[in-house]
Protein backbone atom coordinates (compact mmCIF):
# COMPACT_ATOMS: atom_id res chain seq x y z
CA UNK A 1 0.00 0.00 0.00
CA UNK A 2 2.84 2.39 0.92
CA UNK A 3 4.53 1.60 -2.39
CA UNK A 4 1.36 2.52 -4.30
CA UNK A 5 1.06 5.81 -2.38
CA UNK A 6 4.71 6.70 -3.02
CA UNK A 7 4.37 5.80 -6.69
CA UNK A 8 1.24 7.93 -7.00
CA UNK A 9 3.00 10.90 -5.37
CA UNK A 10 6.00 10.45 -7.66
CA UNK A 11 3.82 10.40 -10.78
CA UNK A 12 1.94 13.47 -9.53
CA UNK A 13 5.20 15.36 -8.87
CA UNK A 14 6.63 14.41 -12.25
CA UNK A 15 3.44 15.54 -13.96
CA UNK A 16 3.51 18.87 -12.14
CA UNK A 17 7.17 19.32 -13.03
CA UNK A 18 6.57 18.52 -16.69
CA UNK A 19 3.79 21.11 -16.77
CA UNK A 20 6.14 23.89 -15.64
CA UNK A 21 8.54 25.72 -17.91
CA UNK A 22 10.94 28.48 -16.75
CA UNK A 23 10.56 31.88 -18.41
CA UNK A 24 13.28 34.54 -18.27
CA UNK A 25 12.35 38.20 -18.69
CA UNK A 26 14.75 40.80 -20.03
CA UNK A 27 13.96 44.35 -18.91
CA UNK A 28 14.95 47.98 -18.95
CA UNK A 29 16.18 49.13 -15.54
CA UNK A 30 15.21 52.78 -15.84
CA UNK A 31 12.52 52.58 -13.16
CA UNK A 32 11.18 49.63 -11.20
CA UNK A 33 13.22 46.80 -12.66
CA UNK A 34 16.49 45.51 -11.20
CA UNK A 35 17.66 43.11 -13.93
CA UNK A 36 16.73 39.72 -15.41
CA UNK A 37 13.69 38.04 -13.83
CA UNK A 38 12.54 34.44 -13.81
CA UNK A 39 8.98 33.10 -13.75
CA UNK A 40 7.38 29.66 -13.80
CA UNK A 41 4.89 29.05 -16.61
CA UNK A 42 2.25 26.32 -16.40
CA UNK A 43 2.01 24.81 -19.88
CA UNK A 44 -1.43 23.34 -19.13
CA UNK A 45 -3.20 26.40 -17.72
CA UNK A 46 -1.06 29.29 -19.01
CA UNK A 47 -0.58 30.62 -15.48
CA UNK A 48 2.56 32.58 -14.55
CA UNK A 49 3.91 32.43 -10.99
CA UNK A 50 6.90 32.74 -8.66
CA UNK A 51 8.43 35.96 -9.95
CA UNK A 52 12.01 36.35 -8.73
CA UNK A 53 15.11 38.30 -9.66
CA UNK A 54 17.52 35.92 -11.42
CA UNK A 55 20.36 38.46 -11.38
CA UNK A 56 20.60 42.21 -10.78
CA UNK A 57 22.14 43.84 -13.87
CA UNK A 58 21.68 46.98 -15.95
CA UNK A 59 19.29 47.09 -18.93
CA UNK A 60 19.32 43.41 -20.03
CA UNK A 61 17.00 44.23 -22.89
CA UNK A 62 17.39 41.15 -25.13
CA UNK A 63 18.17 37.53 -24.19
CA UNK A 64 19.17 34.29 -25.88
CA UNK A 65 20.09 30.76 -24.73
CA UNK A 66 23.02 28.55 -25.61
CA UNK A 67 21.78 25.49 -27.58
CA UNK A 68 22.23 23.23 -24.52
CA UNK A 69 20.32 25.71 -22.28
CA UNK A 70 23.18 25.81 -19.76
CA UNK A 71 24.10 29.45 -20.46
CA UNK A 72 22.27 32.67 -21.20
CA UNK A 73 23.41 35.83 -22.99
CA UNK A 74 22.06 39.38 -22.88
CA UNK A 75 22.57 42.79 -24.39
CA UNK A 76 23.02 45.58 -21.86
CA UNK A 77 21.72 48.59 -23.73
CA UNK A 78 23.30 51.91 -22.89
CA UNK A 79 25.46 54.62 -24.44
CA UNK A 80 28.51 52.48 -23.66
CA UNK A 81 27.07 49.13 -24.74
CA UNK A 82 27.94 45.74 -23.29
CA UNK A 83 26.88 42.14 -23.68
CA UNK A 84 26.95 39.62 -20.84
CA UNK A 85 27.14 35.86 -20.47
CA UNK A 86 25.68 33.91 -17.54
CA UNK A 87 25.71 30.39 -16.18
CA UNK A 88 22.25 29.09 -15.30
CA UNK A 89 22.38 27.66 -11.79
CA UNK A 90 20.31 24.72 -10.51
CA UNK A 91 17.76 27.04 -8.89
CA UNK A 92 17.34 29.08 -12.08
CA UNK A 93 19.33 32.07 -10.85
CA UNK A 94 22.11 33.42 -13.04
CA UNK A 95 25.84 33.72 -12.38
CA UNK A 96 27.66 36.40 -14.37
CA UNK A 97 30.55 34.94 -16.38
CA UNK A 98 31.72 37.73 -18.68
CA UNK A 99 30.80 41.28 -19.59
CA UNK A 100 32.41 42.58 -22.77
CA UNK A 101 32.02 45.65 -24.97
CA UNK A 102 29.35 45.40 -27.68
CA UNK A 103 31.60 47.53 -29.91
CA UNK A 104 28.87 50.08 -30.41
CA UNK A 105 26.18 52.14 -28.70
CA UNK A 106 22.71 50.85 -27.90
CA UNK A 107 23.00 47.07 -28.34
CA UNK A 108 19.43 45.87 -28.91
CA UNK A 109 19.58 42.25 -30.13
CA UNK A 110 21.72 39.17 -29.59
CA UNK A 111 21.66 35.78 -31.30
CA UNK A 112 23.72 32.59 -31.16
CA UNK A 113 24.79 30.26 -33.96
CA UNK A 114 23.16 26.83 -34.07
CA UNK A 115 26.41 25.13 -33.03
CA UNK A 116 26.74 27.45 -30.02
CA UNK A 117 30.22 28.59 -31.08
CA UNK A 118 29.49 32.19 -32.08
CA UNK A 119 27.33 35.10 -30.94
CA UNK A 120 26.23 38.15 -32.92
CA UNK A 121 25.14 41.46 -31.39
CA UNK A 122 23.35 44.34 -33.17
CA UNK A 123 24.13 47.91 -32.06
CA UNK A 124 21.23 50.18 -32.96
CA UNK A 125 22.75 53.58 -32.17
CA UNK A 126 26.25 52.77 -33.37
CA UNK A 127 24.94 50.79 -36.33
CA UNK A 128 27.56 48.06 -36.04
CA UNK A 129 27.42 44.25 -35.89
CA UNK A 130 29.93 42.42 -33.69
CA UNK A 131 30.79 38.70 -33.74
CA UNK A 132 32.11 36.85 -30.66
CA UNK A 133 33.50 33.37 -30.09
CA UNK A 134 31.99 31.36 -27.24
CA UNK A 135 34.44 29.67 -24.86
CA UNK A 136 33.97 26.10 -23.59
CA UNK A 137 32.71 27.37 -20.23
CA UNK A 138 30.00 29.48 -21.90
CA UNK A 139 31.86 32.76 -21.44
CA UNK A 140 32.52 35.18 -24.30
CA UNK A 141 35.81 36.16 -25.87
CA UNK A 142 36.31 39.73 -27.06
CA UNK A 143 34.79 40.56 -30.45
CA UNK A 144 36.58 38.87 -33.36
CA UNK A 145 34.84 40.87 -36.10
CA UNK A 146 33.01 44.21 -36.23
CA UNK A 147 31.03 45.45 -39.24
CA UNK A 148 29.83 49.03 -39.75
CA UNK A 149 27.13 49.06 -42.41
CA UNK A 150 26.80 52.85 -42.78
CA UNK A 151 27.47 54.51 -46.13
CA UNK A 152 27.74 58.09 -47.36
CA UNK A 153 23.98 58.34 -47.90
CA UNK A 154 22.47 56.71 -44.80
CA UNK A 155 23.63 55.81 -41.32
CA UNK A 156 23.22 52.20 -40.24
CA UNK A 157 20.87 51.22 -37.41
CA UNK A 158 21.39 47.49 -37.07
CA UNK A 159 18.36 46.10 -35.27
CA UNK A 160 18.68 42.31 -35.38
CA UNK A 161 20.85 39.52 -36.79
CA UNK A 162 20.32 35.78 -37.17
CA UNK A 163 22.57 32.89 -38.16
CA UNK A 164 21.46 30.25 -40.64
CA UNK A 165 24.05 27.50 -41.19
CA UNK A 166 27.13 29.30 -42.63
CA UNK A 167 25.24 32.56 -43.25
CA UNK A 168 24.54 35.62 -41.08
CA UNK A 169 21.66 37.95 -41.95
CA UNK A 170 21.22 41.47 -40.53
CA UNK A 171 18.13 43.68 -40.53
CA UNK A 172 19.31 47.29 -40.85
CA UNK A 173 16.55 49.75 -40.02
CA UNK A 174 18.67 52.77 -40.99
CA UNK A 175 19.76 51.46 -44.37
CA UNK A 176 16.34 49.86 -45.07
CA UNK A 177 18.08 46.67 -46.07
CA UNK A 178 18.65 43.04 -45.19
CA UNK A 179 22.38 42.23 -45.31
CA UNK A 180 23.85 38.77 -45.97
CA UNK A 181 27.26 37.58 -44.76
CA UNK A 182 28.79 34.19 -45.51
CA UNK A 183 31.32 32.29 -43.38
CA UNK A 184 34.62 31.77 -45.20
CA UNK A 185 37.82 30.59 -43.48
CA UNK A 186 36.32 31.31 -40.04
CA UNK A 187 35.48 34.90 -41.01
CA UNK A 188 32.15 36.36 -42.13
CA UNK A 189 32.33 38.12 -45.49
CA UNK A 190 29.69 40.45 -46.93
CA UNK A 191 27.82 38.85 -49.83
CA UNK A 192 24.89 41.24 -50.25
CA UNK A 193 24.00 44.64 -48.79
CA UNK A 194 20.40 44.38 -49.95
CA UNK A 195 18.68 41.06 -50.52
CA UNK A 196 15.69 42.86 -52.04
CA UNK A 197 14.99 46.40 -53.19
CA UNK A 198 12.96 48.42 -50.69
CA UNK A 199 10.82 51.47 -51.37
CA UNK A 200 10.32 54.40 -49.02
CA UNK A 201 11.37 54.02 -45.40
CA UNK A 202 9.91 50.71 -44.12
CA UNK A 203 12.52 50.24 -41.36
CA UNK A 204 13.20 46.47 -41.21
CA UNK A 205 13.46 45.53 -37.54
CA UNK A 206 13.16 41.78 -36.75
CA UNK A 207 12.86 38.74 -39.02
CA UNK A 208 12.44 34.97 -38.95
CA UNK A 209 13.35 32.06 -41.25
CA UNK A 210 11.33 29.00 -42.02
CA UNK A 211 13.13 25.86 -40.84
CA UNK A 212 14.51 25.08 -44.29
CA UNK A 213 15.75 28.65 -44.74
CA UNK A 214 13.84 29.08 -48.00
CA UNK A 215 11.59 31.89 -46.72
CA UNK A 216 12.34 35.00 -44.64
CA UNK A 217 9.67 37.16 -43.00
CA UNK A 218 10.67 40.71 -42.02
CA UNK A 219 8.57 43.01 -39.83
CA UNK A 220 9.02 46.67 -40.71
CA UNK A 221 8.93 49.12 -37.81
CA UNK A 222 7.94 52.26 -39.73
CA UNK A 223 6.05 50.69 -42.62
CA UNK A 224 3.71 48.60 -40.42
CA UNK A 225 4.19 45.74 -42.84
CA UNK A 226 5.62 42.24 -43.10
CA UNK A 227 7.82 41.60 -46.13
CA UNK A 228 7.88 38.00 -47.36
CA UNK A 229 11.08 36.88 -49.11
CA UNK A 230 11.82 33.65 -50.98
CA UNK A 231 15.24 32.13 -51.59
CA UNK A 232 15.76 31.16 -55.24
CA UNK A 233 18.61 29.67 -57.26
CA UNK A 234 19.55 33.21 -58.35
CA UNK A 235 19.30 34.79 -54.89
CA UNK A 236 16.28 36.21 -53.07
CA UNK A 237 13.06 37.82 -54.24
CA UNK A 238 10.14 39.53 -52.52
CA UNK A 239 6.92 37.57 -52.92
CA UNK A 240 4.51 39.48 -50.68
CA UNK A 241 4.01 42.53 -48.45
CA UNK A 242 1.17 42.67 -45.91
CA UNK A 243 -0.08 45.42 -43.62
CA UNK A 244 -0.08 44.69 -39.87
CA UNK A 245 -2.67 47.35 -38.96
CA UNK A 246 -6.44 47.34 -39.11
CA UNK A 247 -7.92 49.36 -42.01
CA UNK A 248 -8.58 52.94 -40.91
CA UNK A 249 -5.99 53.03 -38.11
CA UNK A 250 -4.04 56.26 -38.65
CA UNK A 251 -2.44 56.95 -35.27
CA UNK A 252 1.24 56.57 -34.42
CA UNK A 253 2.53 53.00 -34.65
CA UNK A 254 5.86 51.19 -34.62
CA UNK A 255 6.06 47.44 -35.25
CA UNK A 256 8.38 45.38 -33.06
CA UNK A 257 8.64 41.58 -33.14
CA UNK A 258 7.71 38.61 -35.33
CA UNK A 259 7.34 34.85 -34.76
CA UNK A 260 6.34 31.78 -36.78
CA UNK A 261 4.26 28.92 -35.35
CA UNK A 262 5.96 25.53 -34.98
CA UNK A 263 4.01 24.07 -37.89
CA UNK A 264 4.82 27.20 -39.96
CA UNK A 265 1.14 27.75 -40.82
CA UNK A 266 0.82 31.05 -38.95
CA UNK A 267 2.86 34.21 -38.42
CA UNK A 268 2.45 36.75 -35.61
CA UNK A 269 3.66 40.37 -35.43
CA UNK A 270 3.43 43.05 -32.72
CA UNK A 271 2.16 46.62 -33.20
CA UNK A 272 3.23 49.29 -30.72
CA UNK A 273 0.64 52.07 -30.96
CA UNK A 274 -2.32 50.06 -32.18
CA UNK A 275 -1.22 47.72 -29.35
CA UNK A 276 -2.14 44.52 -31.12
CA UNK A 277 -0.78 41.22 -32.29
CA UNK A 278 -1.44 40.83 -36.02
CA UNK A 279 -2.12 37.19 -36.96
CA UNK A 280 -1.47 35.89 -40.46
CA UNK A 281 -2.24 32.56 -42.08
CA UNK A 282 0.73 31.35 -44.15
CA UNK A 283 0.44 29.39 -47.38
CA UNK A 284 3.01 26.66 -46.75
CA UNK A 285 3.48 26.08 -50.51
CA UNK A 286 4.07 29.57 -51.91
CA UNK A 287 4.91 31.36 -48.63
CA UNK A 288 2.37 34.17 -49.00
CA UNK A 289 0.39 35.57 -46.05
CA UNK A 290 -3.23 36.41 -45.36
CA UNK A 291 -4.15 38.48 -42.31
CA UNK A 292 -6.87 36.82 -40.21
CA UNK A 293 -6.90 38.65 -36.83
CA UNK A 294 -5.87 41.74 -34.87
CA UNK A 295 -5.82 40.93 -31.15
CA UNK A 296 -5.49 43.58 -28.44
CA UNK A 297 -2.42 42.97 -26.26
CA UNK A 298 -4.29 44.17 -23.14
CA UNK A 299 -1.49 46.58 -22.37
CA UNK A 300 0.64 49.34 -23.86
CA UNK A 301 3.70 49.15 -26.12
CA UNK A 302 4.18 45.43 -26.87
CA UNK A 303 7.81 44.75 -27.68
CA UNK A 304 9.11 41.19 -27.80
CA UNK A 305 6.66 38.31 -27.51
CA UNK A 306 7.08 34.54 -27.57
CA UNK A 307 5.29 31.23 -28.11
CA UNK A 308 5.57 28.67 -25.30
CA UNK A 309 7.29 25.28 -25.83
CA UNK A 310 3.96 23.48 -26.34
CA UNK A 311 2.79 25.90 -29.03
CA UNK A 312 -0.48 26.39 -27.14
CA UNK A 313 0.19 29.87 -25.71
CA UNK A 314 1.54 33.24 -26.83
CA UNK A 315 2.94 35.69 -24.26
CA UNK A 316 3.45 39.43 -24.86
CA UNK A 317 5.78 41.81 -22.99
CA UNK A 318 3.92 45.14 -22.62
CA UNK A 319 6.65 47.55 -21.60
CA UNK A 320 4.71 50.67 -20.58
CA UNK A 321 1.97 48.92 -18.61
CA UNK A 322 4.54 46.56 -17.07
CA UNK A 323 2.59 43.38 -17.67
CA UNK A 324 2.90 40.10 -19.56
CA UNK A 325 -0.33 39.22 -21.36
CA UNK A 326 -1.07 35.52 -21.96
CA UNK A 327 -3.12 34.23 -24.91
CA UNK A 328 -4.19 30.74 -25.92
CA UNK A 329 -3.52 29.73 -29.54
CA UNK A 330 -6.13 27.84 -31.52
CA UNK A 331 -3.83 25.41 -33.32
CA UNK A 332 -6.36 24.70 -36.06
CA UNK A 333 -6.85 28.32 -37.19
CA UNK A 334 -3.99 30.19 -35.44
CA UNK A 335 -6.23 32.75 -33.74
CA UNK A 336 -5.60 34.11 -30.25
CA UNK A 337 -7.84 34.29 -27.18
CA UNK A 338 -6.88 36.47 -24.22
CA UNK A 339 -6.59 34.63 -20.89
CA UNK A 340 -4.97 36.85 -18.24
CA UNK A 341 -1.93 38.95 -17.44
CA UNK A 342 0.88 39.10 -14.87
CA UNK A 343 2.68 42.18 -13.54
CA UNK A 344 6.44 42.37 -14.22
CA UNK A 345 8.61 45.52 -14.02
CA UNK A 346 9.59 47.00 -17.42
CA UNK A 347 9.43 43.76 -19.50
CA UNK A 348 11.12 43.90 -22.89
CA UNK A 349 12.14 40.34 -23.87
CA UNK A 350 10.66 36.91 -23.05
CA UNK A 351 12.71 33.72 -23.28
CA UNK A 352 11.50 30.16 -22.63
Amino acid sequence: MKFIIHLTLLVFCLKCYSQTSPLYVGTYTKGNSKGIYQLNFNTETGELSDLKLAIPIDNPSFLTYSPDRKYLYSTNGSESGFISSYKIKDDGSLQLLTRVSSKGKGPCHISIRQDGQAVSVSNYVGGSIAIYSVNEDGSLAEASQVFNQSNSERASHAHSSLFFKDELFVADLGRNALFQYVLQNDQYQLKSDGLIKTKGNPGPRHFKFTKDGNFIYVINEYGATITSIKRTKKGFKQIDKDNTLEPGFTEFNKCADIHISEDERFIYGSNRGENTIAVFERNTKNGKLNKIQSMSVHGDWPRNFTIDPTGKFLLVANMRTENIAVFSINKSNGKLTYLHDFKVPEPVCLLF
